[in-house]
């Protein structure tokens, strides 16, 4: 499920409110928006855009057109091959990195100063204008099919890819955004340039930056690098319908030991009760030893080497999740711990012990993040993309603080239904009975 995805937000739920940072708003002359924390201490750069949309902007029949055409940017542009282009990159010490996932194609750009100019217009011109080769598009597409085939033999990737197509069925969450060996085998140059068009469009950019630049030459910079993009991009699509009910899936994958990955519906992240939410899910299966599920299905029983749950907030949908691997005999024991705390969050009352921990926990056991230029644009476009303010850092603690006992009890009957988790197995668990 691309879980990595979420870490830019979980780092950003995490930031203490004394992370001191000058967050400046900015506005190019072309109208483009952008945060930025200035640094002048080292001679260097961090920039990341953000274009929403990501593979689910993918047209029908056309799955992994935006997953190929994003492994495609930096291979030429012009008259640069894809040598040539790296070559060229390489030469001014710059560091360009282009992915895409379901809700967003993200480009990182790392540069120095003094070869600021040089590096902008390299990347602008792959941005705007990527020669996407004939002989770049087969190498990339044969890496891709690689890809592709490697997950069919990976149980994490199989559950994942089960657990999406339960909850959101035709829905362009329901697959990945990678296609199968069949939709990108069938992909043409054209449908690629197409997804370019529709991806990289002026109207869903976000935009962060730190270091040795200023508020002015920032904004020069990015109408200089996306100006030239089209103005708008393909249609969004509408919010995914959760089809996901309660039951057990077992997929059949031989080995000694069953791959599980469970699920019901989530919260939104401007909800107000989210950060009760969040504190719930710390005391559940959050980082800590003394989270629930780590008590009672490792500590205890020994069924797991680790198990944890997480909020998940794709940009259409939410989703309450978690995943551990068990000895085959023992993966049915585990599903019904997991459902016995599940209850137990629901109808036993949170301590105050238990939401003390969880407090602390967010609020000073995580290092400081805004240690490097490169953490800190990456930190700020995703609190864009999730709706934070500027002034999130400075105000996050005190958010987490006010949140009562009585809150998270509140929550806790509203977010926890047992009887709606899904558990997906890939394995051959012993006497575990599929009810779909």
């Amino acid at each position: 499920m691309r879980i990595l995805r979420f870490a830019a937000l979980i780092i950003a739920f995490a930031l203490p409110a004394q992370a001191e940072i000058g967050i400046q708003t900015v506005t190019s002359p072309g109208g483009i928006k952008a945060w930025l924390v200035e640094d002048h201490n080292i001679p260097f750069t961090a920039l990341e855009i953000r274009f929403r949309g990501g593979t689910s902007l993918d047209q029908p029949g056309k799955r992994g057109a935006v997953n190929l055409m994003a492994a495609l940017i930096e291979e030429g542009t012009g008259d640069l091959d894809s040598q040539a282009f790296a070559r060229a990159r390489d030469s001014l010490a710059a560091e360009f990195r282009f992915s895409a996932d379901e809700d967003q194609v993200s480009v990182s750009a790392r540069f120095l100063t003094e070869n600021r100019d040089q590096a902008l217009d390299l990347l602008r011109r792959a941005l705007v204008s990527p020669a996407f080769s004939d002989e770049a598009v087969e190498r990339v597409r044969g890496q891709v099919l690689a890809n592709i085939r490697s997950d069919a033999k990976d149980p994490g990737a199989l559950a994942g890819r089960k657990l999406r197509a339960i909850a959101f069925g035709d829905h362009p969450y329901g697959s990945s955004g990678d296609g199968t060996l069949e939709s990108v085998g069938a992909l043409t140059r054209d449908d690629i340039v197409a997804a370019h068009q529709g991806a990289v469009a002026r109207d869903r950019i976000y935009v962060a930056a730190a270091g040795d630049v200023t508020a002015d030459e920032l904004g020069k910079m990015l109408d200089a690098l996306l100006g030239g993009l089209p103005a708008t991009g393909a249609p969004m699509p509408d919010r995914a319908p959760l089809k996901l009910t309660g039951g057990i899936t077992v997929t059949d994958f031989p080995g000694p030991q069953s791959t599980v990955i469970f699920a019901q519906p989530g919260i939104k992240q401007d909800d107000p009760d989210y950060f009760a939410a969040t504190l719930l899910n710390e005391i559940m299966g959050g980082g800590q030893f003394s989270a629930r599920l780590m008590t009672e299905v490792r500590e205890k029983r020994g069924l797991t080497y680790g198990i944890g749950s997480y909020l998940v907030g794709y940009d259409l949908a939410e989703l309450y999740m978690g995943q551990f691997s068990s000895a085959n005999a023992t993966v049915g024991q585990a599903i019904d711990v997991i459902r016995d705390e599940w209850r137990k969050m629901a109808e036993t009352a949170v301590t105050e012990e238990e939401l003390a921990r969880a407090k602390t926990s967010m609020t000073g056991s995580y290092p400081l993040r805004f240690d490097g230029n490169g953490r800190i644009a990456s930190i700020l476009v995703g609190m864009q993309m999730i709706g934070l303010g500027p002034d999130y850092p400075k105000t996050r603690n005190d958010k987490v603080n006010a949140v009562t006992i009585e809150d998270v009890r509140r929550v806790a009957k509203r977010l926890y239904t047992p009887d709606a988790l899904r558990f997906v197995v890939v394995g051959q668990p012993d006497g575990v009975i599929a009810t779909d």
